[in-house]
């Protein structure tokens, strides 16, 4: 079964780590076969990984696209570990990424990772006040 990914102007998508961008006009992509892919606006770059769950993310995003994830893997173990221990109210989304990438669902392990950033930040601003 074909993925159909409809691209807005200019917008950009990685295919086994190859980054593509869109033209000047909005176009629907049929991909065919199986391949890695991510769309450019879920991508977060080393740059912008500013936290420990956005660190943790940047990690799950090579382990998806990397042909022998076991260097990255490791890395994610250490990093999962070192959250968890700043912050134990993270554990549950800690285990769904783990959980994810044991059934070899990396695109689910991806979005599990988003949601970390998310309640990370929520606990940050929490902090905050």
């Amino acid at each position: 079964m074909a993925l159909r990914l409809d691209l807005k102007p200019y917008e950009g998508f990685l295919i086994n780590g190859a980054l593509i961008r869109n033209g000047a006009r909005r176009t629907d992509f049929l991909i065919e076969t199986q391949c890695k892919f991510l769309r450019e606006s879920e991508v977060i770059k080393e740059s912008e990984a500013d936290t420990p769950a956005k660190m943790l993310c940047v990690t799950l995003q090579m382990l998806y696209l990397a042909d022998d994830p076991a260097e990255a893997d490791d890395l994610l173990t250490r990093q999962a570990t070192e959250l968890l221990i700043a912050r134990p109210a993270l554990a549950p989304f800690l285990v769904a990424i783990r959980d994810e990438i044991a059934e070899r669902r990396f695109h689910k392990a991806l979005k599990r990772g988003r949601d970390l950033v998310r309640h990370e930040r929520l606990l940050i601003e929490a902090e905050a006040q």
